[in-house]
């Protein structure tokens, strides 16, 4: 008998270099370029890389044609990237949605976390923070994704849900620096929850009206518009 083969159970089994046997006439492939059992697992730095790829594709995506209309696979071509490896990172068009949002809101947090560290006043930081926001309204992505975000609120909690924690969140930060103006006279007295909503919800709503009608008004005026409007909380 040839001494290449071994005899199990009433068959032959042929034992080549770079395979072993997993069951009878079965072969499987061994060695340094096989891992039986287990799939090729990629780096968390490639998968963060990848996972950034499909919502930067998804920004570029939405400022084209907005987000609404924006199914996976404009994303994946956009991307150069599979549908599979797509639902990979995100289970929905939904799932990408949040993902945006997480995005622009630790973009915001960044402003915010920048402006806490200036040694500027609370009427200087406000400001600062308007711009900031109202620059948003230049970029057609951005715009388009805040249109189609208030729309998936009134139908997905999901949505709702988390853009509330975001506005929360903002909300109190503004507060803080309101009632520390209020506190060392360089403030009016006024309300300060109530002031920091207007102001979140004028960026916001702005926004908003942008995405409907972009002709409507000239950002530069709006600007204008919010500096008078701070101006006049500051005390004299």
């Amino acid at each position: 008998m040839d001494p290449s083969h071994t005899l199990g159970s009433g068959s032959y089994f042929r034992v080549r270099q770079g395979f072993r046997i997993v069951g009878e006439g079965v072969n499987k492939p061994t060695g340094p370029f096989y891992n039986v059992g287990q799939m090729p697992r990629i780096s968390e730095a490639v998968r963060d890389e990848r996972r950034q790829q499909f919502i930067q594709g998804a920004w570029r995506c939405a400022a084209r044609k907005g987000y609404r209309d924006t199914t996976v696979d404009d994303v994946c071509a956009e991307t150069g990237l599979s549908k599979g490896a797509f639902y990979g990172y995100f289970d929905s068009k939904q799932a990408l949605l949040l993902a945006l949002l997480e995005e622009d809101a630790d973009e915001v947090d960044s402003v915010l976390d920048g402006l806490d560290a200036k040694e500027v006043g609370s009427a200087e930081r406000l400001r600062q923070f308007t711009r900031a926001m109202l620059a948003q309204g230049e970029d057609p992505a951005h715009v388009q994704v805040r249109a189609d975000l208030w729309t998936a609120m009134m139908t997905e909690q999901a949505v709702r849900a988390r853009f509330a924690e975001v506005v929360q969140r903002r909300r109190e930060r503004l507060r803080s620096w309101i009632e520390n103006g209020i506190a060392n006279g360089e403030l009016e007295e006024i309300p300060a929850n109530a002031f920091a909503s207007l102001l979140l919800a004028l960026t916001d709503g702005l926004l908003l009206h942008g995405g409907l009608d972009a002709s409507g008004f000239r950002w530069a005026n709006i600007r204008k518009a919010l500096g008078i409007l701070l101006t006049g909380v500051v005390r004299k």
